[in-house]
């Protein structure tokens, strides 16, 4: 099991909440970590989920792929944003 997946499940987040983690971590992981720190996961581990989350990426697209989350759809939604930003 994915190492950050484990660490929301042994904090109590539901599986409905973690792929909302998940989900926001893909579109946009600044705001993700807002979403993270609400959850109410003690300090300590907290702290474990955000050194995770920074310092290895790949556990974020190992995550989404362990929870049937469709990545491409996000990559494309993000691409389509940001070409519009352009116009």
């Amino acid at each position: 099991m994915n190492p950050i997946i484990q660490l929301l499940k042994d904090a109590n987040i539901s599986e409905q909440q973690t792929k909302e983690v998940f989900q926001a971590l893909t579109e946009n992981p600044l705001m993700a970590m807002t979403t993270i720190s609400q959850l109410g996961i003690a300090p300590e581990k907290l702290q474990a989920v955000m050194m995770q989350v920074m310092t290895a990426p790949e556990l974020i697209k190992e995550a989404v792929d362990e929870l049937g989350l469709d990545f491409s759809a996000v990559e494309k939604a993000k691409q389509q944003m940001a070409e519009q930003a352009k116009e």
